[in-house]
């Protein structure tokens, strides 16, 4: 089909409007779903796969004394002496009831515990993202707003300085200078009412690069736009065109990429989450493949796979009540 440029005729877009945004809805939610069930599948077998490559967990949980007899009888008593087809049959059965088994390490139910941690890395990943947006749309609209002055090429270039160090050092960073120096914060644990502080700072200088930039991007777009134009020459201040006229527009890719990122945060903050001893799903994640303990490995994986893509599938299937002009597609 002919592009517009080649002179070809626009085609137009399509649309159920016959049954309205609700059946888009409830239309993507299927086709979701069925994604989702093939990609848990998939990373479940992977996972199997890869970790019982890794090495035999019964020579962790026996300890470096115990007998040739006694690793034998962990084995047993965990399946882990069947063969390896077995045990992925039983594997998938057990998937199939949403039953990981129980840990190798505390004996209680693999999926209870990765349940018990899934408060502690929403909290993490909500004030992160809460401070990520925050500082974007503030840092964004400035650099936005006024490309042609001298202090926006500064602030890029901190921007970008910013984009290239690591996380986890901006981390050691806030604990020596806030919770070591000063003693303003706590740098370990959940306890305290400020403790989500540093531990979201850290992850928030990892998205606020991207952040800012693609807000700077759209604001100083929209500021080019004719309704602002339309604004600044009926007499309205600086202020009231960027924040009343010029941002509503510009948030909008903001807030989809912010979307992306909390779905990212749910599993992408294991490093962060071990420096604060936060604990969360990411440090429970951790301290499984330090004990080589299968069940809570592939529960954690599981459970973080499925946050991860159905957050990204809401932000997705709802950007059109974001979106005026998308949302005008399914009226």
């Amino acid at each position: 089909m002919a592009s517009p440029e080649q002179g070809g005729a626009t085609p137009p877009p399509a649309t159920t409007s016959s049954h309205g945004f609700g059946w888009y809805v409830l239309r993507q939610l299927g086709v979701r779903l069925r994604q989702l069930i093939v990609l848990l599948l998939v990373v479940s077998t992977v996972l199997f796969m890869l970790l019982r490559s890794t090495g035999n967990p019964a020579l962790v949980m026996a300890g470096e004394n115990a007998t040739p007899q006694q690793i034998a009888e962990i084995e047993a008593f965990y399946g882990l002496d069947r063969p390896l087809p077995v045990q992925y049959v039983t594997f998938l059965s057990q998937l199939a009831r949403a039953d990981f088994g129980t840990s190798f390490s505390s004996n209680r139910v693999a999926l209870e515990l990765v349940l018990e941690r899934i408060p502690a890395t929403i909290q993490l990943a909500v004030v992160a993202i809460a401070l990520n947006l925050l500082l974007s749309l503030f840092i964004g609209g400035f650099l936005g707003a006024r490309p042609w002055r001298p202090e926006r090429r500064a602030t890029l270039v901190a921007v970008l300085i910013m984009q290239g160090i690591p996380a986890f050092v901006i981390g050691l960073l806030l604990i020596q200078i806030f919770a070591v120096q000063l003693g303003w914060l706590p740098s370990i644990g959940n306890q305290h009412p400020l403790a989500a502080l540093l531990p979201a700072l850290t992850l928030a200088s990892f998205l606020l690069p991207r952040t800012i930039r693609l807000t700077a991007a759209n604001v100083e777009d929209a500021m080019s736009q004719q309704y602002v134009r339309t604004a600044r020459a009926g007499g309205a201040p600086g202020a009231v065109v960027l924040w009343r006229h010029a941002m509503p527009n510009a948030l909008l890719g903001t807030l989809a990429l912010v979307g992306v990122q909390f779905g990212f945060l749910m599993g992408g903050s294991l490093i962060v989450e071990t420096i604060f001893a936060w604990p969360g799903l990411g440090l429970l994640l951790v301290q499984g493949v330090r004990s080589t303990d299968f069940p809570v490995i592939q529960a954690s994986v599981f459970v973080i796979a499925t946050l991860v893509y159905v957050i990204n599938a809401v932000v997705d299937i709802l950007f059109p009540l974001i979106d005026p002009r998308l949302k005008a597609r399914w009226s």
